[in-house]
């Protein structure tokens, strides 16, 4: 039996997020492109006169792109509205305005999957990582009884970052995690920029990121909450405190990683946690699932961004270097590839689970 396919409209397609969700629409199975948009600047070009020489993939413009229309991503929402069954949006404005924008797309009927943070704290957007609580994605019916639509919602992923150390915590709740403290080196990718439009980034790292260790510290609480009257409610731990520095990396957050627990488990126990680790996406067998989500490695040196960031097609979840800690219980490494596991390629993910559980229909 062939499996339905959905129109898709990609918002926000000039930027980086958006030329790595057009590259990885190129012959999806389930998905097909129908529409780009970006800011008004770039609506009734050419795709490839849009994006210039901004173009930072390592693969040329796919072919499909190359003769498609920008549309204006905000005066042409009503246009899109007959044109796609649901959108990824990836877009640079101001949090308010990336709010109302979004909200305007799902009143419009069209479900949103977004990779910006303006929703993520919302009570009635699930925020979801799909291997770790794709149950969250049951708060859409209220949800949509707010915002008044029969098929339109807001559906968002977490921060990048978090993929680097949230999987590789969740397996080992089971032991009950008291605190946890993480630093994390997060590629320039990141910010939307390569070594030419980030030149301070040379032989340096910048010790802060603005707003990334709020969401590092908060949004897994979300991620590990539960629905409650039609909201989604903040698990009232573990307490995560966390450091965020950018570095001269182009892509793949790495993260260093120290847990305490209520009860101490064995290394060995850990180890099998991981291997063991899989979700809905591996046994549903979504098309951009990673078939083992957590890689351990045993190297000293791993994981490495160069080295390791395309595992499974960037899928994958690295982890290396555990090991007792003196002050903590343990301590490890982890990587994830930031503008795929991390961001397009995790929202293309989370939109494969929504369809599969008919959220599209």
């Amino acid at each position: 039996m062939q499996k339905k396919t959905y129109r898709v409209g990609i918002v926000g397609a000039t930027g980086m997020v958006g030329q790595r969700f057009v590259t990885l629409l190129d012959g999806h199975p389930l998905f097909t492109p129908a529409a780009l948009l970006a800011s008004a600047r770039s609506a009734g070009k050419k795709y490839p006169e849009a994006v210039g020489d901004k173009w930072a993939m390592s693969s040329p413009i796919p072919a499909y792109a190359k003769d498609m229309t920008v549309m204006d991503a905000e005066a042409d929402a009503e246009k899109l509205a007959g044109k796609v069954d649901f959108i990824f949006c990836a877009v640079n404005m101001k949090k308010d305005e990336i709010r109302a924008l979004e909200e305007k797309y799902a009143k419009l009927e069209i479900p949103v999957v977004s990779n910006n943070s303006a929703h993520r704290g919302t009570p009635d957007v699930p925020m979801v990582i799909p291997e770790i609580n794709g149950d969250h994605l049951a708060v859409i019916g209220a949800q949509r009884k707010r915002l008044g639509t029969k098929r339109g919602f807001i559906a968002v992923k977490s921060n990048c970052s978090l993929q680097s150390y949230v999987p590789l915590l969740h397996p080992l709740k089971k032991y009950g995690i008291r605190c946890a403290a993480v630093t994390t080196y997060q590629a320039i990718s990141g910010a939307g920029k390569t070594f030419a439009t980030m030149p301070e980034i040379v032989d340096n790292v910048i010790p802060y990121i603005g707003g990334e260790e709020q969401k590092s510290e908060e949004e897994p609480l979300k991620i590990w909450g539960h629905i409650e009257n039609g909201a989604i409610v903040n698990a009232d731990g573990p307490v995560i405190t966390s450091q965020c520095l950018r570095v001269p990396v182009s892509d793949g957050h790495t993260a260093a990683v120290f847990v305490s627990f209520e009860k101490k488990p064995t290394k060995e126990g850990i180890l099998r946690a991981w291997a063991d680790f899989a979700g809905e996406p591996q046994a549903l067998a979504l098309p951009s699932a990673p078939k083992q989500f957590i890689h351990y490695f045993e190297e000293d040196n791993r994981p490495q961004p160069k080295l390791d960031r395309m595992t499974e097609n960037g899928m994958a979840v690295c982890a290396g270097r555990l090991r007792e800690d003196v002050l903590f219980d343990y301590k490890f490494i982890g990587l994830s590839h930031n503008t795929l596991r991390g961001a397009a390629g995790g929202a293309v993910l989370l939109a494969e689970l929504l369809a599969a559980k008919g959220y599209f229909d």
